[in-house]
């Protein structure tokens, strides 16, 4: 396990910090901690899901991962990188998690995306609007309860409704979304982690 895994999982939040400033003081790549600290957010449901940790562990990892970002996010990309092009991205509605969509967001910023980031509890007539105003290719869609599947298959219906479904490609993720999720909400991909969400964007803004 890496030292920045180990120190969230553990909630070591001074050393945390503290080996955070230290990597990045020595040049470690920021996209790369992120992605240590969604990995420590893996573990941590994981415990959750067999009764050895509280929402109030689940809680705390969040800010812990709020705190990291704040000091890596500043160092993801420089001013003047040209964009990759733009995705819309949000929780989907009835959903308020937060955490697992902003470590997209900065996997996708770090990664010269331009990121429209509706947050939490988006109904889908948002997203539309969101995707028309911006002319986006690409909608990211987060949802972390299995109550929410059926948000996801609103939105995607939405998205047909107004007839753009052939113009955009939708990426779905979250801990309990796989392949069946997919299937039953007609979203084109799915996306396990972060790193995933930013390479199906650049597979799809390439073209």
């Amino acid at each position: 396990m890496s030292q920045i895994k180990e120190l969230l999982v553990s909630f070591e939040q001074d050393a945390l910090l503290a080996e955070v400033k230290k990597e990045l003081d020595g040049g470690a790549d920021p996209a790369g901690i992120l992605s240590q600290c969604q990995d420590a957010l893996v573990e941590i449901g994981d415990l959750f899901g067999k009764g050895e940790m509280f929402v109030s562990d689940l809680m705390m990892a969040g800010e812990l991962v709020k705190e990291v970002s704040t000091l890596a996010v500043p160092l993801m990309k420089k001013e003047g990188t040209p964009s990759a092009g733009k995705v819309i991205l949000g929780t989907v509605k009835n959903d308020i998690h937060d955490i697992g969509k902003d470590i997209v967001h900065n996997m996708l910023y770090a990664s010269g995306f331009e990121v429209i980031d509706l947050g939490v509890d988006v109904p889908p007539e948002q997203f539309i609007a969101a995707l028309k105003q911006h002319n986006a290719k690409v909608l990211a869609l987060s949802c972390l309860l299995v109550s929410c599947y059926d948000s996801l298959l609103e939105t995607v219906n939405a998205v047909k409704a107004e007839g753009l479904r052939d113009k955009v490609k939708i990426i779905i993720g979250g801990g309990p979304i796989d392949d069946n999720v997919v299937a039953y909400c007609g979203a084109d991909a799915m996306g396990a982690t972060a790193q995933d969400a930013v390479n199906y964007s650049r597979e799809v803004l390439s073209k």
